[in-house]
């Protein structure tokens, strides 16, 4: 078990490692790079490169916008072989639409109980 949490430390952490150094060395802004590491995870998962990375870092690499960017590509691709070429609309929000529905459902109850405001400068 100490292994495995290990596993999963490395790759998340490595990812966040990538990220920090593209903040640092770069001028993208953090969205961009959000952007950039969906569109990676896509990426890989259509062309079948990230099972390994998940089978060894479990949680750490399907846990961060990387793995987010694997499920839409994996929805998109079994809905695709399944339905034809509409699934190319309806796989990816399929496949992703439990964790954007708890997303928008905590983040409500969220707002309900934390008093919000803007950050100021």
């Amino acid at each position: 078990m100490l292994l495995t949490y290990l596993q999963v430390f490395l790759v998340g952490g490595f990812i966040c490692f990538l990220a920090q150094i593209l903040i640092i060395k770069t001028n993208m802004t953090s969205s961009r790079i959000l952007v950039l590491f969906l569109v990676i995870g896509i990426i890989l998962e259509g062309l079948d490169l990230y099972d390994p990375i998940v089978e060894f870092g479990k949680a750490g690499a399907t846990v961060p916008i990387v793995g987010f960017g694997r499920t839409l590509a994996k929805g998109v691709i079994n809905q695709v072989t399944s339905s034809g070429i509409l699934g190319v609309f309806s796989g990816g929000l399929a496949s992703t639409a439990t964790g954007i529905g708890a997303a928008v459902f905590f983040s409500f109850i969220f707002a309900l109980i934390f008093n919000s405001h803007t950050k100021k400068s």
